[in-house]
């Protein structure tokens, strides 16, 4: 199954309304995924308590953000945050977070989640703290892009090496379903976003759930030493999902973009 973030969610949606491209209670309705409940956001410049998305954006537009950035850190990969370390191990705790042009803020969902299996809700919540000024290294489109496509090759031809689909019956159907899977350019991004990232998104999420679907059933490999080689395979391959996923997500803000 495709995974989507939420602050991927806000960042496109947020940065498209900044650019004019779309309203604002658009922009706030989109930040929700199926099956959440309104958000709730506390923290935000001039409020006192926790408001709503359509209150939060023109709030933070009001204190002079004019971009949003997404961070999606893991445990010894901090890709995207730049400080302080409280932030920093929130955002890694939550696998993501926001961080505004403008005014040095960051922003992390708590999601809590509820009810039965099928027929699941979620709380969210998302807390504004200020952060470390600076940007954050990360590539642009092209440079993911390239990334991505290297990658994939590696990381193909040692999948295919190991036969991923051997593992289990169920896994060959899985990944077939995970490679087909196909949404229109206006379900993948805001808009305003430019053809390639939409590209590069769509590809980066289908490699990043197939990635972690051969990662499952760890022990169902022949031997040893291939449950390692598919492991280092898949970890690299992680990596590179992340950083295409996000070098889309900023492409609106890249120079010439839009």
């Amino acid at each position: 199954m495709l995974s989507e973030h939420r602050s991927g969610r806000l960042v496109a949606w947020g940065n498209a309304w900044l650019a004019g491209h779309t309203s604002l209670d658009s922009a706030a309705e989109q930040v929700r995924t199926d099956g959440d409940e309104p958000h709730r956001v506390s923290g935000v410049p001039g409020e006192d308590g926790e408001v709503g998305w359509t209150v939060a954006l023109g709030r933070l537009r009001a204190a002079g953000v004019t971009g949003l950035r997404l961070a999606l850190p893991r445990p010894g990969d901090p890709l995207g945050l730049k400080g302080p370390a409280a932030f920093n191990q929130a955002a890694i705790a939550a696998g993501e977070a926001v961080l505004t042009d403008g005014p040095a803020l960051g922003i992390v969902p708590a999601v809590d989640g509820y009810g039965p299996a099928g027929d699941r809700g979620h709380a969210v919540r998302w807390t504004v703290t200020p952060v470390e000024s600076g940007a954050a290294p990360v590539p642009t489109l092209s440079e993911a892009e390239r990334e991505l496509n290297s990658a994939l090759r590696e990381a193909a031809e040692e999948l295919a090496r190991l036969d991923v689909a051997r593992w289990r019956p169920e896994l060959a159907e899985a990944l077939a379903a995970i490679r087909g899977h196909g949404r229109a350019p206006e379900a993948v991004l805001a808009p305003g976003y430019p053809p390639r990232a939409v590209k590069v998104l769509t590809q980066a999420q289908r490699l990043a759930a197939i990635a972690d679907l051969a990662g499952q059933d760890e022990g169902g490999s022949v031997t040893a030493l291939e449950s390692r080689m598919r492991a280092s395979a898949l970890v690299g391959l992680e990596r590179v999902t992340r950083r295409a996923q996000v070098a889309a997500y900023h492409s609106i803000l890249e120079p010439g973009a839009g």
